[in-house]
Order: C-alpha cells, then structure tokens, then sequence
C-alpha cells in the first residue's frame, strides 16, 4: 500500500437476502484529506461505511481493510474505534438527560479506581470542546441544545476517543443553514490538525466547497473517483451519480385526462419544535382525480415531513396554510380525522410504524378500518376473514393462511399487506411513502401494476414520494422537487429527466 493512503478498502462485496448491496467496490481516502462519498439513496454509501467502522463485523463481507498499512479484521464497533476511525451516524447517539461532558466521554470515562474523576472529565471536556466550540458549556443538558450543537457534541466524543479517520453520516442533512456552514468549518479545522474525515451527503454544493478527492457509488458499485478539483462541478458529479437508463420494469400507463382537483395545499408550513427549525416551509400544490404525483427530493428534503404535516400531523408540528380536500376546506386534527375524509398515509418504515409484525394478517389489514367490521360492539370476526382473504388474493399476498404473522413474511409481502391496510378504508387519495423500498424487482412491478389500475379503474388519487429517480419517472404524471423544505420545481412526466430533478434537488 502507498503510504499516502491512510485507508484502503480492497473488493468489498456485502450481500443481504436476494440483494447485492456492494459489489467489487475499491475505496481509497489519502491521509489528512476530506473525501467525499456521494451516490443516490440505496447506492451503498452508508453500507460501505458500516463495515469500515465494525458495524457488520469481519466475516459477513468479502474483501480486506487496510488502516495505516495494516490489514484489519473489525469484530465490532469497538475495535476500529480503537485503533481512530471513529463514525458520527444521522441518527445521533447521545444520552438527552445526561450533560455535555458525560455524553462525550460516555463509553470511555475517566476513571480513578473504582469511581469516575468528575473533575478530570470536564477539564478533558472543555479541552476537547476548546478545539470545535469553545464557548459551549460542558455542564449543559444535551437535550437543552439544538441539532446543531448536538452534532458538535458527537464530534467531541470522537476527538475524546483520539480520532485519526472521522466518518459523517449526512450529517448536516437535519441542520438549518448556518449550522451546517459551522460544522464545514469545523471539519476543515479538524484536516488543518491532520484528522482526515470521509463525508457523505447529498448536497452538491458542501461536496464542492470542502473536498479534496470524490468516490461516486452507483448500485453498489464504485463508479468514479474524482481527484481533480476543475471536475468538482455539480453537473459532472449528477452525470455520475445517475448516469443509467431507466430500465423497463414500470407498466405501461394509459394516457389521459384527469378530473378535478381533489387536493391542494397553499401556503404550507411546518415547524419542528424539537429541532427548533421549519421542517417545511411555504408549501404550494395540488393533485388532480385519477392523477399519481410524484415528490422527489434528497435525504432531509423534507418529503416525509410534508406528508406527516398534511395527514393530521401526527408529529405535533406547528403548522401554518391551507388544505383544500374533495372540495371542501379541512383541517385535519389527528390522523383518524384524515383516515374518515378518505385520506390515507402509507409509511416509509414498514415494520416500525406501518405494520404491528407481532400480529397476522388480517389484524393488521383491517386495523385500520375496524368500524366497517362492528356488529353491534363488537368485531365480526369472519367477515374479517373474509375481508382480508379478499385482499390476500386481490395483492397476491403470498402467505399460507391470513392467520401467518407478519414478521414471517418477507419484505415485499409485508409492503403489500400494508397497502392493504389503507385500501381497506377506500382512500380517495393515498400517500405512498417509499412504496418499493427494501423490495425485490418482481414485488416491486406488481405495486407498480397495482397503482396504474387504482388511478385508471378506481380514479384514486395517488402521491409517491421516492428517493429512488428512475421510479419517480417511470410511475408520475406530474413531479415535485424538494429542497431544504421547500418546493423548488415541477416537472411534467414528458419534461422530466434525472439530471433535472438532481439539478432542482440540490439547489438549497
């Protein structure tokens, strides 16, 4: 190995059930330098950064490690923390009630004895802070700080652990403007001081404004490394990040006209008051009778906010606008209040909050609708049977009997069931939250299938939010582009093209 490369990853192939998530890929960081790792959502950005930092152990993937010349065999997370390469995923890991000190030396505390050195930890803390944040008090509660300040106690904690290789995980993708123009100083501080970090996100203009060197993943591949900064544009980078044709798995649609508006949204705020920031801002849309609008946007977009905010705002966000629905003003208090005006809302997260997978089948396809089962107090059980072999057959729920847990089906079988479950409370518009993910090729047409026939036979309304492009393409009628929580563009289906949406996407 060349000694100016502080990391090597030679070959890497990491499969899980009936998906290849990584294939063949070389990935190399020099040392000291920021390199950015880019690709669409599901390209194996994150995957591949889970194995370097021990997350899926030696032995469930193919391919070596090389850190500082030597070869590495990860059993854990433990392990490549070790030995500096330290990962700050999305999802912070930090203790809420506990204090800014505690927190960065959680997992490694200063002790002497049997007890913890109090005293030495928050001298240890403010020193460690005196280098990203110095005015930020150690004392503080972390549940006290925003999201920005937050994401500075992460990077403490790893410079407490003597951080050679930083890892970030979209880690401005949930921060407001000014936050995430912090933190790029912060890393750029940090190479100054000979910590080299591998950043990934989505956000073109950070790539361009903070790297030294670009890795490009597509499906799982590696599909370009980018050394020379005068190819650092973001059209030359999209090119790479989506340059493959749409392949022929989206049913043919019918063309033709649609019928009246059934909703639109003027004016549409919402503001998340944990993160102390509009998560939407300044909504404007609508979707006809019959129509399937797509919603594309990158990771921290604010697609699913969106949805939650207009479907009875289950999140508890502080919401400003207008929602016009069949004709009528509404609003919706509560999301049973949408669910009775025939508004439905289909879950990115399948297993933790669309499917209850302890329970069946039919219980989880008629939980939604339970009223339309009532005979007197209680629930007519056979026609609950009835009702969800119906839907077994209808969907083609492959299950040996209605009575079969969900958790024993697999993943597309799961998402059908779900589908189930709102058509189940006859939707006149449905939201389709990442509809396909996690899914196989054949599951995925027959939800493409049964979409066209919901709109064209049953005159549904439909919205789609993907990450995935080629889908978004392939199934709407008409697209929205999110940015930053903002609607930034529309496109009709003859007008829209990847590089388009990227372009529209990464604007804020």
């Amino acid at each position: 190995m060349s000694s100016e490369f502080i990391l090597e990853m030679r070959n890497i192939t990491k499969e899980f059930p009936g998906v290849r998530a990584l294939d063949n890929v070389d990935f190399k960081v020099r040392k000291g330098e920021i390199h950015c790792l880019v690709g669409e959502n599901g390209s194996g950005k994150s995957t591949l950064m889970k194995i370097l930092s021990g997350f899926y152990p030696y032995g469930e993937f193919d391919g070596e490690i090389i850190f500082e010349g030597k070869k590495q065999k990860f059993r854990n997370i433990h392990d490549s923390e070790k030995i500096g390469i330290v990962t700050i995923y999305q999802e912070l890991a930090l203790i809420p009630e506990m204090t800014v000190y505690e927190n960065i030396f959680l997992g490694h505390e200063i002790v002497h004895g049997k007890f913890i050195n109090w005293n030495e930890t928050i001298t240890k803390a403010k020193e460690v802070l005196a280098h990203i944040k110095p005015d930020l008090d150690p004392s503080i509660k972390v549940k006290d700080l925003g999201v920005g300040h937050q994401q500075i106690v992460e990077i403490a904690k790893a410079l407490s652990k003597n951080v050679k290789l930083l890892i970030l995980d979209e880690p401005t993708s949930s921060l407001n403007e000014e936050d995430s123009e912090n933190l790029l100083k912060i890393i750029k501080n940090l190479k100054e001081k000979g910590i080299t970090s591998i950043l990934i996100t989505h956000k073109l203009k950070e790539v361009i404004e903070v790297a030294d060197s670009i890795t490009v993943l597509r499906d799982g591949k590696m599909i370009a490394r980018i050394d020379n900064k005068e190819e650092f544009t973001e059209n030359n980078i999209i090119k790479y990040m989506v340059g493959r044709e749409i392949q022929d798995i989206y049913p043919k649609r019918k063309k033709r006209e649609f019928g009246e508006k059934i909703f639109e949204v003027k004016n549409w705020k919402a503001y998340d008051p944990k993160l102390e920031r509009y998560v939407v801002k300044e909504a404007n849309f609508y979707v006809k009778k019959g129509e399937i609008v797509g919603i594309a946007g990158l990771m921290g977009a604010g697609r699913t906010e969106l949805a939650l905010s207009l479907f009875g705002n289950a999140k508890d966000y502080i919401v400003e606008g207008e929602i016009y629905f069949d004709g009528e003003k509404r609003k919706f208090k509560s999301p049973n209040d949408a669910i009775k005006a025939g508004f439905a809302y289909l879950s990115e997260d399948r297993k933790n909050t669309g499917l209850i997978l302890d329970f069946d089948v039919k219980t989880n396809i008629t939980l939604a609708g339970l009223n339309q089962l009532k005979r007197g107090l209680f629930i007519d059980e056979n026609k609950e049977v009835i009702v969800s072999n119906q839907f077994k057959e209808y969907l083609k729920i492959k299950t040996p009997t209605v009575e079969q847990k969900v958790m024993n089906l697999s993943g597309g079988n799961q998402q059908k069931v779900s589908i189930a479950k709102w058509l189940f409370v006859k939707p006149k518009l449905l939201i389709l939250d990442e509809p396909t993910r996690g899914i196989d090729v054949g599951a995925k047409y027959e939800i493409y299938t049964l979409m066209n026939k919901l709109v064209e036979e049953e005159g549904m309304s439909i919205i789609m939010i993907s990450s995935e492009l080629p889908e978004v393409l392939g199934m709407s009628d008409r697209i929205y582009v999110m940015s930053g929580g903002r609607i930034v563009g529309e496109l009709g289906r003859d007008e829209a093209t990847q590089e388009k949406i990227m372009e529209m996407a990464v604007e804020y």
